[in-house]
Order: C-alpha cells, then structure tokens, then sequence
C-alpha cells in the first residue's frame, strides 16, 4: 500500500503518544478546513492525510484503550466531509476538538 506518510507508517508514528498523534491529525483537519473554499483539492488531501493518521493512530497496539472514541473520530469526520451529514458537526467543533489536543501536547513536552 502507497501511503503519504511512508516513514510514519513505518513504525515511528507509534513512538507519539496518542496526545501528539491527535494534534498531527488535528494539523491536517485545520488545514482541511483552511483549504476548504480556497482549494478544494489541497483540502481534499489534506482530509485523506487526516484519515491515514487516524488509522495509524487506530493501530497503534499503545491506544487500544481508546479505540472506540478513536474510531468514532474517524466516523465522524467521514460523515462530516464525505458523508450525508448525520452527525451535524461543523468546523468550528472540530477545531475546538482538536485544539484541545494541541494545548496537551505542547504542555507535555
């Protein structure tokens, strides 16, 4: 299988915590929504990256704790971009979400 993140699915995103891998997917969320309305296809790839990072984060042995909000993560923002809508969840949920993933990580390092 051809990833973006070739060397992250390598192993070495498994040396994140799960607060990091969080904040990486978030980074690519933020840019999804950034590119949203200026263009399409950077916003686009930037989504797919975000679901690459989120099933890496899924199969990362370390989280399996946390698979559950993990995958609905996931669901939801399939819904949110590519689906029908179900969820109701908008932009600004999102980033608030995700921000708070940011916050964590810089704090631990």
């Amino acid at each position: 299988m051809n990833y973006v993140h070739g060397d992250l699915a390598k192993g070495r995103w498994n040396k994140f915590s799960l607060v990091e891998q969080m904040s990486n997917v978030g980074s690519e969320i933020f840019r999804t929504i950034s590119w949203r309305e200026k263009n399409k296809n950077n916003s686009e790839a930037a989504f797919f990256r975000a679901l690459e990072l989120l099933i890496f984060t899924l199969q990362d042995p370390k989280n399996k704790g946390g698979v559950k909000e993990i995958a609905r993560v996931k669901e939801m923002l399939v819904d949110w971009y590519l689906g029908s809508r179900n969820y109701i969840s908008t932009d600004e949920e999102w980033m608030k979400y995700f921000n708070q993933f940011n916050i964590a990580a810089r704090l631990s390092n």
